[in-house]
């Protein structure tokens, strides 16, 4: 049972995340709890590198580990996401306004080049 109120630093989310193989072991836990040896046997590297992942990942919160037998089983904590995610919603909204702004310009741009074109339809021919 995790604890409510528990501080995740996002100094260690963010140090964490950094490496391609430490958010490629979170993208394979979000399906569920896995045991460290399934886990290692999904990459090219060797088991004591992906224990070393998996510690960071530990001491990050990002993953849980508990004892199934013989087993340590690794399952995904999303907590410490939230503070990646607040974080990078102020650039969202960075984003959709310099979006808007762009699309507006880019209308406005298209309605006078389409205005200044002269028509390329040929008059009719009244008989």
């Amino acid at each position: 049972m995790r604890n409510r109120s528990v501080t995740y630093s996002a100094e260690s989310t963010f140090h964490a995340l950094a490496d391609p193989t430490r958010r490629a072991v979170l993208d394979l836990l979000r399906r569920g709890g896995q045991p460290a040896g399934q886990i290692a046997r999904a990459f090219p590297i060797s088991r004591p590198a992906i224990s070393k992942h998996l510690r960071l990942l530990r001491r990050a919160h990002l993953v849980e580990e508990r004892r199934q037998g013989r087993h340590r089983v690794y399952q995904l904590n999303p907590e410490p996401l939230k503070a990646v995610d607040s974080w990078l919603e102020h650039y969202r909204g960075f984003w959709r306004s310099n979006l808007a702004s762009l699309k507006t310009f880019v209308e406005s741009e298209y309605a006078k080049e389409t205005a200044a074109r002269p028509s390329k339809r040929s008059p009719r021919k009244v008989e």
